[in-house]
Order: C-alpha cells, then sequence, then structure tokens
C-alpha cells in the first residue's frame, strides 16, 4: 500500500496564515488533493527565512501576496475567501474581523463556508490577546514541566503541528458535515488546548499527578548508551522486561513484577542506566529489537528521513539536490472489490 489518494479533489482552501500552525494543517489538505491558495504579505511569508522548511509546509500550494492594509487588496481577499469551501486564519484572534476577513463576514457572501481560526489560546477567554510561540504553548500545557531545568527549547514544535493537525482533521469534519446539513461550520482551534489534552490525557489520575511521567516504570524513558541515546518503552508487561534483563546481562532482577519495580524504581533505573552505558546506541538497539523489546534510538532529523524507518515505506525522498520530501504520513488506497460470483 503506497499510493495516497486525491480524497479532497474540487475542495478550494484558502490558507490566511504565516509561519506554522495554519500552512501545516493546509498543507496536510493539499495532500489529501483540495486546491489550496496562500495569500502571504508583500515580501512573503517570514518562515522564508528557513527556505526548506517553507517549501515543506507550502510546495503544494499556490500563493499570492496581498498588502490587507490596502483597501482594494483586502476587497480582493474577501472575493478569494467568499469563492473557496475552507478558509482559515491564524491572525490573534479579532484582526481578522477588523480586516474585514472574519467569519461573519465571509459566511454573509458564503454562508456554507468552513471557516478555522488557529491560534495559540483560542478565539475568547483571559489569554485571547495574549502573544506567543510553541514553547508558550507547551509551558502552559505541562509538557515541558518533566524536563526542567534542561530546557531552552523544544526540539518538535508540538503545539503548532498538533493545532494545525486538529485544525485540518476538524476542517475534515466539517466537509462531511456540510454535505449532509448544507451547513457551514466556525471551527475555533486552540493550539495550548490541544496540548493540554495530549499532556494530560488522565486529567484525575495517576498521570496528573506525577511529577515525572514514567516515573513509576524504571524501563520506561531516555537512556544514555556509550555512544549516542535509545529509548525503552516497558511500562507493565512482564515478558519485555524479562527480554530487557536477558538481553543487558541482569537476569537477576528479570523475575520481578510490576509493583516491585515500581517499588524500587530508581535502583533499578540506575542498574540499566549502567548496562545500557557500556553498549553503542544502534548495536543495542538492534538486539533489543530482535529479542522482542519495545526499544528505538534518539535519532537527529538528518537521520530519521534517511533511515529505513522513513525510506522503507516512501515517506521520505531525496532529490538530486539532497533536499528531502515528505509525502502524506497517511496512506489511502480503495478497498479492495468484491469477488464476482459467476
Amino acid at each position: 500500500m503506497t499510493a495516497t489518494l486525491d480524497l479532497l479533489t474540487g475542495t478550494t482552501v484558502l490558507d490566511l496564515g504565516i509561519w506554522r500552525p495554519v500552512p501545516f494543517a493546509t498543507q496536510l489538505l493539499a495532500e489529501l488533493g483540495a486546491t489550496v491558495t496562500k495569500i502571504e504579505p508583500p515580501g512573503g511569508d517570514p518562515m522564508q527565512i528557513f527556505p526548506d522548511l517553507y517549501r515543506t509546509l507550502n510546495h503544494a500550494k499556490g500563493t499570492i501576496e496581498l498588502d490587507l492594509t490596502d483597501a482594494a487588496q483586502r476587497a480582493q481577499a474577501l472575493d478569494l475567501a467568499a469563492s473557496s469551501d475552507v478558509v482559515l486564519e491564524g491572525f490573534r484572534p479579532g484582526v481578522a474581523e477588523r480586516l474585514g476577513l472574519g467569519c461573519a463576514q465571509v459566511a454573509e457572501r458564503n454562508p456554507s463556508v468552513v471557516y478555522c481560526s488557529v491560534s495559540g489560546y483560542g478565539q475568547d477567554g483571559p489569554f485571547a490577546d495574549a502573544p506567543g510561540h510553541d514553547l508558550n504553548y507547551q509551558a502552559w500545557a505541562g509538557v515541558l514541566a518533566a524536563r526542567l531545568p534542561e530546557i531552552n527549547r523544544s526540539g518538535v514544535p508540538l503545539g503548532d503541528l498538533a493545532g494545525g493537525t486538529y485544525a485540518a482533521l476538524s476542517v475534515c469534519a466539517a466537509l462531511v458535515d456540510r454535505g449532509r446539513t448544507g451547513l457551514g461550520c466556525r471551527i475555533d482551534v486552540s493550539m495550548t488546548d490541544v496540548l493540554v489534552t495530549w499532556a494530560n490525557p488522565d486529567p484525575g489520575g495517576s498521570l496528573a499527578n506525577s511529577d515525572e511521567p514514567g516515573g513509576n516504570f524504571p524501563a520506561y524513558g531516555t537512556f544514555a548508551c556509550r555512544e549516542g541515546w535509545v529509548t525503552l518503552g516497558v511500562v507493565t508487561e512482564d515478558h519485555f522486561w524479562r527480554a530487557l534483563c536477558a538481553e543487558l546481562g541482569l537476569e537477576d532482577l528479570a523475575d520481578l513484577g510490576t509493583a516491585a519495580r515500581a517499588a524500587d524504581g530508581p535502583a533499578l533505573r540506575t542498574a540499566i542506566s549502567r548496562a545500557l552505558s557500556e553498549r553503542d546506541r544502534d548495536d543495542v538497539t538492534e538486539a533489543l529489537l530482535a529479542a522482542g523489546v519495545p526499544v528505538a534510538p534518539v535519532l537527529t532529523g538528518a537521520e530519521t528521513v534517511r533511515h529505513p524507518v522513513s525510506t522503507a515505506n516512501g515517506l521520505s525522498s531525496i532529490d538530486a539536490d539532497g533536499f528531502v520530501t515528505l509525502r502524506h504520513p497517511v496512506r489511502h488506497t480503495r478497498p479492495p472489490r468484491p469477488t464476482e460470483r459467476p
């Protein structure tokens, strides 16, 4: 299964975003077959200071530069919005309305529009007007706490990507609803809200009351090797634990059950760390995978897109200039046709 169907063929999308969140959402829609037009300010999207990232986020779109401080060009933008099935914007709350491009203004001319706003804190509430970037949203959501005090930046822009993903998902759901009801939809995506639900899936239970996610599981976390790092994912599974102990030479610990491991977590984690510190990342990863242990090497981005984990199924491809292209991560094909009976 290698293909992705153009499931959104015939759907027109207007992108009123800069930087990452909205362009990521509309890129997902474009990869699914939508026709996306992106309005950029004079001089282009500031994301162009990172040319490879800009290309990744926008390579499947048409772009037009408009000065939205100019009345005639604002009118042109409104015409584009009114003729689109979907509009996504990433302004601070209230800015789209001041520009004449808010949901009510677009819906006046296009009542069935699917209109999606992506912002740091949502369209209303005490923080709606607060400025922010991805790292701020992660901090509010509780994502960063377990990594203190080492953090000065986040390796993966979770807020931008999670918010963009939820925006694209919500747009697709709204399009299905519109096909059934004929009605438009107003979508309000708060990147912080999305991260709160990701970081706190059990808000009333043990995860929310733990200072260190995974702290009760000594073989769940990131461990330094002699060269590089690996992650282990052993939680309550005794068979994973026994296989890990056998490969690391910790046979005397192999019969400890989940409760015993939790009770002596720090000491067991130290033993695992000591054993892994004597192994190289790639060698111990291969050995633990062969033993059936949940393990993964900590790869750099450059390693990941060139590793079989990305290349074997066609997720990443590299052109003659060395530019890496990632296809849409979900593959879609038609199911097999029923076997015809004679």
